[in-house]
């Protein structure tokens, strides 16, 4: 008798010392089953992921939803919906969209974009983009005879804004007046961006000029040294799209190497 006296009392202890440390792991019991406090870390991970901050607050919330789901899962369970092939199938997509997740991530992680890496790109599009900028009008229409008929009229005083609302068949510019604001002549068809930079500031082109969309009559309002954006203010525009192409490179290499039969 006194034997099983020291037994229980000597379990008594253990479960006492036993049991925080495991409601520490736990944030409840449903049903008999315990439900990881772990589960609450990664949902609040989920909802910072999406965008959304996570409060102090919100923690009981995140707790409750939690226990929540563990209720809902185990009536699943207990009717055994997760015993179908649709259930399986769409698990096994969650589980390759997680892996996949944490493949990229993983990879971004050891492979950053350098500073190096974003001043070369950089430089790059400043020596395309340097030199001057011209700030052009045009009027675009199909037929030639057409684009003649309105540089006769411009000659007698017509206002090439009103007429590029009315008749050119550019979308972009026509409503503003044939406004094509300030650009780089690399930006052009070679058509278009030879006869306007032969132009000088206030003047038109004499005779239409051909390209791929059609008849062009160019107007040039002014001229100026390149405005190029500073390193700092297009930086993290500049990491993104390197990111971008690296995650490309990464995924053909992937695809590549794969052996599919």
């Amino acid at each position: 008798m006194k034997k099983y006296v020291l037994n229980a009392l000597t379990l008594a202890s253990v479960l006492a010392v036993a049991t925080p440390a495991s409601m520490a792991q736990n944030i409840a019991i449903v049903n008999g089953k315990a439900v990881p406090s772990s589960r609450v870390e990664a949902l609040s991970q989920q909802i910072a992921r999406s965008g959304r901050p996570v409060t102090p607050e919100m923690q009981g919330q995140i707790k409750e939803e939690v226990i929540v789901r563990e209720i809902f899962v185990q009536e699943a369970q207990a009717q055994g919906l997760d015993a179908s092939d649709d259930f399986k199938n769409q698990m096994e997509l969650a589980r390759q969209s997680i892996l996949i997740r944490e493949l990229f991530s993983d990879y971004q992680k050891k492979n950053p974009v350098t500073d190096a890496e974003i001043q070369a790109e950089y430089d790059k599009f400043a020596a395309v983009n340097s030199g001057k900028e011209y700030r052009a009008r045009h009027i675009l229409v199909e037929k030639e005879e057409d684009a003649k008929a309105i540089i006769a009229r411009l000659k007698k005083g017509a206002k090439f804004e009103d007429i590029a609302k009315k008749s050119s068949k550019d979308p972009g510019s026509g409503a503003n007046g044939g406004d094509l604001d300030w650009a780089n002549p690399s930006s052009y068809v070679k058509e278009f961006s030879e006869a306007m930079v032969a132009l000088s500031k206030g003047k038109m082109t004499e005779t239409p000029v051909k390209s791929q969309f059609g008849y062009h009559v160019i107007r040039l309002d002014d001229v100026r040294e390149a405005q190029l954006p500073k390193l700092a203010d297009v930086k993290p525009q500049i990491a993104q799209q390197l990111q971008q192409q690296k995650m490309a490179k990464y995924q053909e290499l992937l695809r590549a190497k794969a052996k599919i039969e």
